[in-house]
């Protein structure tokens, strides 16, 4: 994964655009992009602050941590429910998840969708 550019570095180029370089020289001078000095420039503008932000993470589990609440309930409800069955459930309510949001969102809470409970090992012999 990439790593973001230090702020002395970002720094330094805002510092060269301000002193009157244009986006694409003060890029070439300091070996990045005309884009990410344009970017830049809008992050001090905006917030102040040339630092970067977090990189990487989960960025879209919150949308079916939201209705947590709701695919627990009916999971609750009917406890035999197929993945399936619950993607129409929560579509039919407005909210339409793919089959590995749903196995995901159950896999972060540690819940399992056998329907019945594992095989005992057998105590006489080898099984397989």
């Amino acid at each position: 994964m990439s790593k973001a550019l230090s702020v002395g570095l970002r720094t330094r180029v805002l510092a060269a655009v301000a002193a009157g370089a244009t986006h694409r020289e003060a890029a070439a001078r300091f070996g990045v992009s005309a884009a990410s000095v344009s970017r830049w420039r809008t992050l001090a503008r905006e917030k102040g602050d040339v630092r970067p932000g977090p990189l990487g993470g989960d960025r879209r589990s919150g949308r079916i941590e939201a209705q947590a609440a709701l695919v627990l309930g009916l999971v609750a409800e009917t406890p035999d429910i197929t993945m399936e069955e619950l993607r129409v459930a929560m579509a039919s309510r407005g909210h339409a998840f793919g089959y590995g949001t749903l196995q995901r969102f159950f896999a972060r809470h540690r819940i399992t969708r056998k329907k019945r409970p594992r095989t005992p090992a057998s105590r006489t012999g080898p099984t397989s």
